[in-house]
């Protein structure tokens, strides 16, 4: 006989006490997008993620005002040395965005790792009676 997980799930929080429960429940459901982009401003490498948030504003207005600048001039070899600016600060602002995409994939597998200890630290006590 198979269960689905909302099942087992369901299963496990009846087995937990009233304290296990309120723990289970802190890891029970992900977090949404917002909920999980705004954690990586916290913790112990908030300053890193923060450097890189305004690596990025920086790199977005260079980018801007590259492209405004480009649009002004009316020599090619500046032409081309302003989209070089441009393509440049962009390379930059992608690069920081996907440091802060990876460490927020790193805290939600973090996350279920504790999930998974606290699953495992309660099949190992002893059944209550």
């Amino acid at each position: 006989m198979t269960r689905s997980d909302s099942e087992l799930d369901a299963l496990i929080a009846e087995a937990l006490d009233a304290d296990d429960r309120a723990l289970l429940a802190e890891f029970e459901d992900e977090p949404g997008y917002f909920s999980q982009a705004l954690s990586v401003f916290r913790g112990k490498l908030a300053w890193v993620m923060w450097v890189a948030y305004i690596t990025n504003i920086v790199g977005a207005g260079l980018a801007i005002w590259g492209a405004w600048q480009m649009v002004q001039t009316t020599d090619p070899v500046m032409t081309v040395r302003w989209a070089v600016l441009i393509l440049a600060s962009l390379v930059i602002g992608l690069f920081m965005k996907s440091s802060l995409g990876n460490q927020m994939m790193t805290n939600r597998t973090l996350r279920e790792i504790k999930r998974l200890e606290l699953q495992i630290a309660r099949a190992r006590l002893p059944e209550k009676a």
